[in-house]
């Protein structure tokens, strides 16, 4: 999954919510003619699964905008700057895309950030600001697209992670926070689906991009006594996602999940991780863990 390695920021005081007021059609202009072309907002489109999809939907005839702090290379998408770290400017942000392309037809979340670090020594700004990234941030950008994705029956996708349920050694917030994200998911279907609008979560797998690169591993001095058991188990995952996936096959898996007239809620991507995600939930927890523990070399 693709990773916005922002820096933690912290505003003095807080914003204001501003309300989302969707861009009115002028008088004899019907909302069709002032966004015939299909628009997509993905956040997290500057590289990985969220810029493989930005190329597929390009390809597709949609206008795409791209949410993060780093730009997408390339003038065809058009990259608005903002920081899940800095309240405000995500809704900001798709309030600018919206308004201008007057719908959305498709929200991709696909911004995200992971640690490896025991949980007794984990810092509190390190595992807050994981969360701002992974779960609080696809909470107030969904929020600011639902507005414009009700005009044309949009549909959304938030890309969580086989980890939300699985556990992974060591990734303990990652997990916790992609377990959240599928429950949002879940919660936003429920709610939005009398307004026409479709919510699902979709699970990768390990898969072979920049964010195994791009985690914040704990070193021995931080890890203290933990610190063996979670060199093995970061490499272990590093292992496991370098020779995983093709990014462009949970691209294709987004598209063919927001064009399904009944997308479900939540879904893994390809037909191994569906049955891993079945079995974790059959079976009881204690196997489940013990085949993680195998996994992860954790003795």
């Amino acid at each position: 999954m693709k990773t916005e390695t922002m820096a933690p920021a912290k505003q003095e005081g807080e914003k204001q919510n501003k309300e989302i007021k969707p861009q009115t059609p002028k008088s004899g202009e019907s909302e069709h003619t002032m966004s015939a072309r299909r628009a997509a907002i993905i956040v997290g489109a500057s590289s990985g699964i969220g810029r493989e999809t930005a190329l597929r939907l390009l390809g597709r005839g949609y206008r795409v905008y791209n949410i993060s702090r780093t730009p997408f290379k390339g003038e065809r998408v058009r990259t608005i700057a903002a920081d899940a770290a800095q309240e405000g400017e995500f809704q900001q942000a798709i309030m600018s895309a919206g308004d201008e392309s007057g719908a959305i037809d498709l929200f991709v979340y696909s911004a995200g950030f992971s640690m490896a670090a025991p949980i007794e020594y984990a810092r509190s700004g390190d595992y807050r600001y994981l969360f701002e990234v992974n779960y609080f941030g696809a909470v107030e950008a969904l929020r600011a697209a639902v507005p414009y994705l009700k005009r044309r029956g949009g549909r959304a996708v938030l890309v969580g992670s086989l980890g939300g349920d699985v556990p992974i050694p060591y990734d303990s917030f990652y997990s916790s926070s992609k377990a959240a994200l599928s429950m949002l998911a879940r919660e936003a279907d429920l709610e939005l689906r009398p307004h026409g609008v479709r919510v699902s979560a979709l699970l990768p797998g390990g898969t072979a991009t920049d964010f195994t690169y791009a985690r914040r591993v704990y070193g021995e001095e931080e890890s203290k006594a933990y610190a063996p058991s979670v060199k093995r188990a970061s490499a272990a995952l590093a292992n496991m996602e370098q020779g995983g996936m093709n990014p462009s096959l949970v691209a294709d898996a987004i598209l063919k999940l927001a064009e399904k007239r009944n997308p479900p809620p939540v879904s893994a991507v390809g037909g191994k991780n569906n049955f891993v995600r079945y079995l974790s939930k059959m079976l009881p927890e204690r196997v489940t863990d013990w085949f993680v523990r195998k996994k992860f070399n954790q003795h």
